[in-house]
């Protein structure tokens, strides 16, 4: 399949443009609950292990209380935050600890993608994330005259390794970790706009964080002449438990979302017309 979100595309497919989707990738494209956390998880207990007499295990539910804070969307940032925390409350001031960042970075990324730095021989957990989008599913939108982006804080290497290798696209319109700020910083979305169509069509992000629904309603204030919908979507790990979803989906519509789904590809082309 060709991974032309913009008009390229739907000169192929006759339609006209109606809408612009923009997608987060790490908990809408991939389920990262085994991976990205995992990862994160390993990351924390690793260094607490060593720079506290009691190692710390994050929880789910934990890195989403992180998460929910909005400014953590960068997961080795998140990592050291945790870190700094845990060791907060064994009485070692963060202003004390020595930290190396860099090294925390190589350790996720051991975790997280591999010892090597060649995408097509990674050997780690990204090898194994579920995915939750499909190239069809793209497909039907371009026929249905929706322009498509991916905007996230994954690394490229990452986002190529799982939008080329892994679901078959054709050089996806992407803005990625390198790209623009971390989210809440609405600049990355704006450049996925952009990639896509300068028309002022209407712009739908969907995202699985607070930090992806934040990213909405500031663009929302920096340019209220276009439309801009935030659709909130459950991660895997949010829909185990009822109550923790009810939890999860509350705090999505809290923060800007105008629905919230539980899985991307309820966002279909009936879906967006109702929206608008």
């Amino acid at each position: 399949m060709s991974g032309a979100g913009g008009s390229d595309a739907f000169a192929v497919s006759g339609a006209m443009p109606k809408a612009i989707a923009i997608f987060d990738i790490d908990g809408v494209v991939r389920d990262v609950g085994g991976s990205y956390r995992r990862a994160l998880a390993d990351t924390v207990e690793q260094f607490t292990g060593q720079l506290s007499a009691v190692a710390y295990r994050p929880a789910p539910a934990d890195i989403d209380r992180l998460k929910s804070e909005g400014c953590w969307n960068n997961d080795w940032e998140a990592s050291q935050e945790l870190i700094y925390r845990h060791l907060e409350s064994q009485g070692q001031p963060r202003e004390q600890v020595t930290l190396d960042y860099d090294r925390l970075v190589d350790f996720f990324q051991q975790r997280y993608r591999g010892q090597g730095d060649d995408p097509t021989q990674w050997d780690g957990y990204i090898t194994q994330e579920p995915l939750l989008m499909t190239a069809a599913y793209l497909e039907k939108l371009t026929h249905a005259g929706i322009l498509w982006a991916f905007f996230s804080g994954a690394t490229r290497g990452s986002a190529h390794y799982i939008l080329q290798q892994r679901m078959g696209l054709s050089q996806p319109p992407l803005v990625a970790m390198e790209d623009a700020p971390g989210k809440p910083d609405p600049t990355g979305l704006l450049q996925a706009v952009q990639m896509v169509s300068s028309a002022p069509l209407p712009v739908i992000y969907a995202g699985d964080t607070v930090a992806d629904m934040e990213t909405v309603m500031r663009a929302k204030t920096q340019f209220p002449e276009r439309q801009w919908l935030a659709v909130g979507v459950l991660p895997p790990h949010a829909q185990l438990d009822p109550t923790y979803r009810n939890t999860y989906t509350q705090m999505l519509m809290q923060t800007g979302a105008d629905t919230v789904l539980a899985t991307v590809e309820e966002l279909d082309a009936a879906r967006v017309r109702a929206l608008l």
